[in-house]
């Protein structure tokens, strides 16, 4: 397992045990070591936003979408953020891409 990935697991065991601000810590050291590691970027977005750091959740969310953008997973979180921020169409044309990307996934299977 490689540093970033160890850095990445360890950030989601602080965020699943409600230590919210070393999950980010541990993913912004995720994405330093391995600006590629999807994973860390989906983590972080969500350990931010339940910081109520919506702009930095936001922006998460923006770089996992630019790594893996025929991901639901990625537009969705995006549309949520969004929606938290109360930016209604950007909410909306995120949540369709997600719907559109989750029906092409489905139909290939």
């Amino acid at each position: 397992m490689s540093d970033a990935r160890a850095r990445a697991k360890q950030a989601f065991a602080h965020l699943a045990n409600d230590r919210v601000n070393e999950a980010v810590a541990a993913y912004r050291e995720a994405v330093a070591l391995d600006p590629s590691l999807a994973i860390a970027w989906n983590g972080l977005a969500t350990a931010l936003a339940q910081q109520g750091d919506l702009d930095g959740a936001l922006e998460a969310s923006r770089r996992l979408v630019e790594l893996e953008p025929d991901d639901p997973l990625g537009h969705t979180n995006l549309s949520l953020f969004y929606m938290r921020k109360g930016m209604i169409p950007e909410a909306e044309a995120e949540k369709a891409l997600a719907m559109q990307l989750q029906m092409k996934q489905g139909g290939s299977r």
